[in-house]
């Protein structure tokens, strides 16, 4: 059973999968695709990056230990919510700056994932049985 930080990850994950649907769909209905690549980072930062981060967490537990996951997950999160709406600012020629902001979040969040995934990292044998 998946918990935890995990589990958050996976069901925000989730969570944004839904919304970057409910935007297609009204891009779609609409006729309108121009805040495409907006929908394009809330279903690739939000749904992949999120859901697989949620899935390290669960197959690799120790990854999942201790405070830097949960900042991580703040970082992701925040980043996200800068990054769609800045993008879609940005695309409407309003400003720039907030998704200018929400991608320094959102890679200064994935350079703290990878150190998670090196500090995690085992020398043991990966074992087949169940």
């Amino acid at each position: 059973m998946m918990r935890g930080i995990a589990f958050l990850f996976f069901l925000s994950a989730s969570l944004y999968a839904l919304a970057g649907m409910a935007f297609g769909i009204h891009m779609a209905s609409s006729q309108d695709h121009s805040l495409a690549s907006a929908h394009a980072h809330l279903n690739l930062i939000g749904w992949v990056t999120l859901g697989m981060s949620g899935l390290y967490y669960h197959n690799v537990p120790q990854a999942a230990e201790g405070w830097l996951a949960w900042l991580h997950f703040a970082m992701a999160s925040l980043g996200l919510w800068m990054i769609v709406p800045g993008i879609v600012l940005a695309l409407k020629g309003v400003t720039e700056g907030l998704a200018i902001a929400g991608s320094l979040v959102t890679i200064l969040s994935m350079m703290l994932f990878v150190f998670i995934v090196l500090r995690s990292r085992t020398d043991r044998p990966v074992s087949m049985s169940a």
